[in-house]
């Protein structure tokens, strides 16, 4: 009975990871996954970022999933911007796998003179391969009568256990920028937009459009204070995500070259769970942790255990010497 539950859970959990893209609780801290016109949309030369999700942990094996991204800006052509990013999600006892890297583009249009209004429209072209383990399931007909016996055949037509393809999307952020301390951002994308086929058998079961929205900002509060606000809906197929909630950010110090920074948060994810998040920036790095708190239906088994998560964030400036120009005096002078 007990392999049966573990199985039943399995795939309940796996039918909604295959129907939908992976997901971020510190969805501003992954840009390039959040939308293509992210791509080189910073202060800087190179943005590095890495992300880390355990999720899941007190129902069955975790639901693990890692992310690194590296984004910026054409040295010959500032206002192109460019990303690549990697990420591999495993789930479930079957390790259902899915491996994609993404490249990503964008152009950064000013709609002022100030550039105070600014547009990025973005595009996605993405590589993804999924494949299960079918060895790691427990079938009915490998029991003996008596107890489990994997040597037995397990009678079932398995036809592929691997499948990969294409994913194209697109993307547009646009900013208000009035100062370091008063920015919003709102952007929205379409994902999946060729409706690639991720069936393993000959059925064709087309991936839903993903459809992404999200804003956030940096408004001022006082000498050290700022509020950094955000909400994100995401739309796939017959699923729904909702998220909203801000931190506060106080600053440490910044002056004469030396940045420091923490953030404390609270967020809300509709139907699904409530999650806190801390982190800090320190010169050109920055770290965020956040933990769910679950309350879905699934907290029988879940204990209200959601998922950890962490980001990594690291903006390189090259050196840039000055420009001396030297003047010659006149010989008369």
């Amino acid at each position: 009975m007990k392999r049966l539950l573990h199985l039943a859970i399995f795939i309940l959990l796996a039918n909604s990871a295959s129907g939908q893209d992976i997901h971020w609780s510190q969805f501003n801290d992954n840009p390039i996954f959040q939308n293509p016109g992210n791509a080189g949309h910073f202060n800087g030369d190179m943005r590095f970022v890495g992300n880390y999700r355990d999720q899941w942990r007190s129902v069955t094996v975790p639901y693990s999933t890692f992310s690194i991204s590296g984004d910026g800006n054409l040295y010959s052509h500032k206002n192109f911007g460019y990303g690549i990013l990697f990420f591999h999600d495993v789930v479930g006892d079957g390790q259902f796998r899915t491996i994609e890297l993404q490249a990503n583009a964008s152009y950064l249009i000013k709609l002022s003179a100030d550039s105070m209004h600014s547009v990025r429209p973005g595009i996605n072209v993405g590589l993804n391969h999924r494949q299960l383990n079918f060895d790691q399931f427990y079938f009915d007909n490998q029991y003996d009568g008596i107890t489990y016996n994997p040597a037995l055949s397990t009678n079932e037509n398995i036809q592929t256990d691997r499948k990969s393809n294409v994913s194209v999307g697109i993307g547009s952020v646009y900013e208000y920028y009035k100062n370091d301390r008063f920015k919003f951002t709102v952007g929205v994308g379409a994902y999946n937009l060729n409706r690639p086929n991720q069936g393993f058998y000959t059925s064709v079961i087309e991936r839903d459009i993903r459809t992404s929205l999200f804003g956030k900002g940096l408004f001022k509060l006082n000498y050290d204070w700022d509020l950094v606000p955000g909400i994100n809906l995401s739309i796939q197929g017959k699923y729904r995500e909702f998220n909203i909630g801000s931190s506060v950010k106080y600053t440490l110090i910044n002056r004469l070259g030396q940045y420091r920074a923490l953030y404390a948060g609270l967020w809300y994810r509709n139907k699904d769970a409530a999650f806190i998040s801390v982190g800090m920036d320190y010169q050109s790095w920055f770290v965020g942790l956040s933990y769910d708190v679950n309350f879905s239906k699934l907290v029988p088994a879940s204990r209200a255990r959601g998922g950890f998560e962490i980001a990594i964030r690291y903006i390189l400036h090259r050196f840039k010497p000055k420009k001396i120009v030297h003047r010659i005096c006149p010989d008369y002078i």
